[in-house]
């Protein structure tokens, strides 16, 4: 799985409704045949307020995203960034989603291949009930610089996906990461 382009991301989010709300925050943590070569954290304008429980949650408020870029002007040069990497995020249906709508407002077609961590969790893990990021980082002693926001939790991911390598072997990750890509279908919530 680490031999191609990877990037792991994490968004935040004016609410979880793709199609109506924006993005906040962008969170990209990239490796290239298992080494890694940068992350990238921007704050995004998202062109309308950020609702209370949403600041609260992550920290980032409307003043915070007022004089930041929207998410066109990044849209550009972030899809050339992604282009032709496996896109690794944690309940991937929800970022993904925002992703595809973000780029879609900006006249960009974005299809990435998609690997969920909450599916490769569920599936390297069979006995654990919960799966959601909370739990993967307390079952696993992950650390994380930051939780809600965007860099913390996509470095997360990292760390997860470096954590299974200690424990399994790769041909076991490589069966599970293979049957998830060539279903391509995205979770349900974790």
């Amino acid at each position: 799985m680490l031999r191609q382009p990877l990037v792991f991301v994490d968004l935040e989010t004016t609410g979880m409704l793709a199609a109506e709300e924006r993005i906040t925050e962008i969170g990209l943590v990239e490796l290239d045949r298992g080494e890694l070569v940068g992350s990238w954290s921007q704050l995004v304008n998202p062109e309308r307020d950020i609702p209370p429980f949403i600041e609260a949650l992550t920290g980032i408020s409307n003043d915070m995203v007022q004089q930041a870029p929207s998410f066109g002007e990044l849209a550009p040069a972030l899809f050339e960034r992604l282009a032709g990497k496996l896109l690794i995020a944690h309940n991937a249906r929800f970022d993904c989603g925002f992703l595809r709508h973000e780029f879609e407002r900006a006249g960009f077609d974005y299809q990435p291949r998609v690997l969920c961590t909450v599916k490769l969790s569920r599936k390297l893990f069979p006995e654990q009930r919960r799966h959601n990021l909370d739990s993967l980082i307390e079952r696993h002693g992950l650390r994380c610089s930051a939780r809600h926001r965007a860099l913390g939790d996509a470095e997360v991911l990292w760390h997860f996906i470096r954590k299974i390598q200690a424990e399994f072997d790769a041909e076991r990750i490589d069966a599970a990461v293979q049957a998830q890509l060539d279903a391509q279908s995205l979770p349900a919530a974790a």
